[in-house]
């Protein structure tokens, strides 16, 4: 223990979003010093910030851990026990079941739920709100790294020694750029509308009883509708809420540099509302309808990187492989990223620090790269795209190859997550 006692190891995490917060607790939990620099400037409140997210079994068990008591995640989360593709005919609104698992095991949570039950359980004085991240630089002899953020409220600048930065800054990161600079992001070909129906005291509704007609195992089921070209994904979270996303094919949208979202007007959501009532049942496109401010989320993700790791900086979550939604992994991912990380260095201590690095690169990219490469597929697959060896999938005519290829439990090494 008189090592241990010598000094602290410390580590800059850059990113205060769920891979920010998972890291943090992944090492606090082995001892080390940790600084988060996040460019908001106060933990989000309520649930304005982003939407629904599903959680495999690993990543319950480790939030569980960093948590000290498995009782918090199951009573912020719904359970998600069915995944369910099924179709749905444009021209009649008929929809027909496709594949059905009834071992899925996931729990549903909403990002701000989770986020707020992962930051208030860090101490304190973990969290640096309002630092935006500008700079870093390595000393010559690799013992340390020295990082340089603005204060946004009065625009001074710091300074932040530590043995390690860990860029958790998205799949825009600043700091991937900083060792990759021609990396680019690939367009998906497609977008996604999100939404979030709040229907609390509106339980009786005619829009509610409606989609518990069309949809009876919401409150435990993943349910994937596809059309022609499209598809839709429908989940009730806790605290009487439907998370919605409808994927639409379409040019690249001109975005912000700094963001995947878009900001949308009135006139594009009644322009996505007469595109969802060309295909889908009128009890899906009612939910759309009332669903206050939904938003899109151009889709990205990158050909697998094949470092993730230089000298004292490493990458986690989505700054180490931006993913498709199709696979529910970019958070689970991020959360297995973490717990490794924590357990490399543990392992290894800040003494062997690229030894650690190294291990968990080995570790995490085989698995974090079919996961990507697969999503891909699997989202080009259920939006009727393009791919080399096959045709265009059209669920009217899917042979029961075709179906099988749509469930959740064929993602690579899924039973690990299990």
């Amino acid at each position: 223990m008189a090592d241990d006692q010598k000094k602290k190891a410390k580590a800059i995490i850059v990113g205060g979003s769920i891979a920010g917060v998972s890291c943090a607790h992944a090492l606090t939990s082995i001892g080390w010093e940790v600084v988060v620099l996040e460019k908001t400037g106060a933990p989000p409140t309520g649930s304005s910030t982003g939407a629904g997210l599903g959680l495999d079994p690993l990543s319950q068990t480790l939030i569980s851990s960093w948590l000290g008591n498995p009782q918090l995640l199951q009573q912020a989360t719904l359970p998600l026990t069915v995944d369910q593709n099924q179709a749905t005919d444009g021209a009649t609104k008929e929809s027909w079941n496709l594949t059905r698992d009834e071992e899925y095991n996931f729990r549903a949570a909403h990002w701000a739920d989770l986020h707020a039950l992962l930051y208030n359980a860090l101490p304190p004085d973990v969290f640096f709100w309002g630092h935006q991240f500008i700079s870093f630089s390595i000393s010559e002899d690799k013992s340390f790294v020295k990082v340089k953020a603005k204060l946004l409220q009065n625009d001074d600048f710091v300074k932040i020694d530590g043995d390690l930065l860990v860029a958790a800054d998205g799949c825009l990161s600043l700091i991937r750029q900083h060792f990759l600079p021609d990396f680019k992001l690939r367009y998906s070909g497609y977008c996604a509308w999100r939404g979030v129906l709040d229907f609390s005291g509106k339980e009786d509704s005619e829009t509610m009883k409606g989609i518990r007609r069309a949809y009876p195992d919401l409150g435990r089921c993943l349910y994937f509708d596809l059309g022609s070209g499209t598809h839709t994904v429908l989940y009730e979270l806790l605290n009487k809420r439907l998370n919605w996303i409808f994927y639409v094919n379409q040019p690249e949208p001109e975005i912000k540099r700094n963001s995947v979202t878009t900001k949308v007007s009135e006139e594009m959501i009644d322009e996505m509302i007469k595109e969802a009532e060309k295909t889908w049942v009128p009890e899906l496109v009612k939910v759309m309808k009332e669903t206050k401010d939904p938003f899109i989320n151009a889709i990205y993700d990158c050909d697998p990187l094949r470092q993730i790791y230089w000298d004292n900086v490493v990458l986690i979550g989505d700054a180490a492989h931006p993913t498709t939604p199709h696979g529910l992994r970019s958070t689970n991912m991020t959360i297995l990223d973490s717990a490794v990380l924590g357990k490399c260095l543990e392992k290894w201590g800040v003494e062997n620090l690229h030894t650690a690095l190294e291990e968990y690169q080995s570790t995490r990219l085989p698995v974090t790269s079919e996961q990507v490469l697969h999503s891909q597929w699997l989202g080009r697959i259920k939006q009727g795209l393009h791919l080399p060896n096959r045709e265009p999938f059209d669920p009217k005519n899917a042979s029961p190859e075709d179906l099988k290829d749509l469930q959740q439990k064929n993602m690579p090494f899924f039973a690990i997550n299990h």
